[in-house]
C-alpha cells in the first residue's frame, strides 16, 4: 500500500529574508527544523527572477537535507546550469511568468514536449528524477509519460480555490481520475498547490500519491504556531491517512 510523503517548500522562508536583504531567516536553518518534524524532503523553485531563494540557498540545502531534495524550476537555460551543477534528488519542471505571484496552472506538456524529453533525458542522465506539474486532465497525464518523466505534480490549486460542495467534488473527481490514469500507465505520482490543513484530508484519498509539496500555508502558520509545530501538524494528518 502507498504511505504519502511531505516535502515543505521553504520559498517563503527565503521571501522573507529578501523583504529586508539581510541573512534572516535562513532557508538552511528552516529545512533542518522540518525534516527534523516530520518533512520526508524539502522543496525550493529557483525562481528566473530570483526573487526568494537564491543559488547560494540551493548549493547549501544540497549539503544539508537528508532527505529528497526537489528543486521546482522553468525549462530555463540558466536554471537548467544550477539544477546540473547542484545535482538535486528531484526537479519539477513548472511554467513561470515573471509577473505571476505563484505558479499559475500546469505545464503546458504538449507545447515544450520535445524540450522536456531533452531536459530529462539530461537529468536522468545524472541520476535526478524528473518530475512534471501538470493539470489534472488524462490527456496531459499521457503526454507527461511519453516524455519520459517519472513523476507528475497534479496541480491542486483549482481544487483550494473551489467554493461549494459541488465544485469541490468537481475538481477532487479531476484529480483522481487523472491520478488513476497515472497509475494504469505507470508515471508516478505527486500533488501540491495550495494545500493547507483545512483542505488536506481528501487529497490523501488520491490514488498511488507519493508525495505532498506544501509550503505557504506552512510558512503563514508558523508566523502563528512556530515552524516545528506548523510542519508537525500537516505531517501528522498525513501520517494517520490510510495507505492506498
Amino acid at each position: 500500500m502507498q504511505k504519502t510523503v511531505l516535502c515543505v517548500n521553504i520559498d517563503h522562508v527565503a521571501t522573507l529574508r529578501q523583504a529586508r536583504g539581510g541573512i534572516e531567516p535562513d532557508p538552511i536553518e528552516a529545512a533542518l527544523v522540518c525534516e527534523d518534524n516530520g518533512a520526508a524532503g524539502i522543496t525550493v523553485h529557483l525562481r528566473e527572477d530570483r526573487r526568494h531563494i537564491q543559488d547560494m540557498d540551493v548549493a547549501g540545502l544540497r549539503d544539508v537535507v537528508r532527505g529528497k531534495l526537489n528543486l521546482e524550476m522553468a525549462l530555463s537555460d540558466d536554471i537548467i546550469s544550477v539544477a546540473r551543477r547542484v545535482v538535486p534528488n528531484q526537479i519539477t519542471l513548472v511554467p513561470e511568468k515573471r509577473q505571476e505571484l505563484t505558479t499559475e496552472g500546469g505545464l503546458d506538456v504538449a507545447a515544450n514536449k520535445a524540450r522536456i524529453i531533452e531536459v530529462a533525458r539530461m537529468f536522468h542522465d545524472i541520476g535526478v528524477l524528473v518530475s512534471l506539474f501538470v493539470e489534472p486532465d488524462p490527456r496531459i497525464v499521457e503526454l507527461s509519460r511519453e516524455t519520459g518523466a517519472d513523476f507528475i505534480e497534479l496541480h491542486t490549486g483549482t481544487y483550494c480555490g473551489a467554493r461549494g460542495e459541488a465544485e469541490v467534488q468537481k475538481e477532487l473527481d479531476r484529480i483522481y481520475r487523472a491520478a488513476h490514469h497515472a497509475k494504469a500507465i505507470g508515471i508516478r505520482i505527486n500533488a501540491g498547490h495550495g494545500l493547507s490543513y483545512r483542505n488536506l484530508p481528501p487529497i490523501l484519498e488520491t490514488p498511488g500519491l507519493e508525495e505532498l509539496n506544501i509550503g505557504h500555508s506552512i510558512i503563514s502558520r508558523a508566523v502563528f504556531l512556530g515552524l516545528a509545530r506548523a510542519v508537525r501538524e500537516i505531517a501528522d494528518i498525513i501520517a494517520t491517512a490510510r495507505p492506498r
